[in-house]
């Protein structure tokens, strides 16, 4: 279902709902990520960056205090598919994970920055996506999660294959509050 590759057809099989039950499906133990679905070789990898698969906000003036956490976020999940078209690939990624308080969270709204960049064979940026996630946390439930499903295109050079290509996901660290 996910991970496949079409052509000339509509990219519509990655859902939020999908990737939000997947999330609250998986093991709390867990700290590594999960891909959806089987790996397509002419669909571009999608893979989280490994420092910045998760987000940890600190009350002002307390950067690194373990003790000052507000809020730990992490991206849990993935999926992709693809749509190859002469010179083009169009991917519909999406991501999913949880956000749980820290010693020092309070209940409320928290936005999460993401950004998902494209890299070529040669680890060159060729396309650049960010994004800004909103999650509500209650005072009854200190964890929440989260999904997103995006879209982004960009060009396969001549002599290049849609495999060779890499989308990487991940949170923004360098957002206020963040360490």
């Amino acid at each position: 279902m996910f991970g496949g590759v079409s052509s000339g057809s509509q990219v519509s099989t990655v859902s939020e709902d999908q990737l939000l039950d997947a999330a609250k499906s998986s093991d709390s133990s867990a700290t590594g990520s999960t891909n959806i679905g089987e790996i397509e070789a002419g669909c571009p990898r999608l893979r989280i960056a490994p420092h910045d698969n998760y987000i940890t906000f600190y009350e002002q003036g307390h950067v690194g205090d373990a003790m000052s956490v507000t809020q730990r976020g992490e991206i849990t999940k993935t999926a992709r598919e693809c749509q190859i078209e002469p010179g083009r690939v169009v991917v519909k990624y999406g991501f999913s994970g949880r956000v749980l308080l820290g010693p020092k969270g309070q209940a409320g709204a928290l936005t999460l920055p993401v950004a998902v960049i494209v890299n070529n064979s040669k680890r060159d940026r060729v396309a650049a996506d960010t994004m800004k996630i909103d999650v509500n946390i209650g005072a009854d439930k200190p964890i929440s999660y989260f999904s997103a499903v995006h879209t982004i295109s960009f060009a396969v050079p001549e002599g290049s294959r849609p495999g060779e290509f890499e989308l990487v996901i991940g949170f923004d660290s360098r957002a206020a509050g963040s360490g």
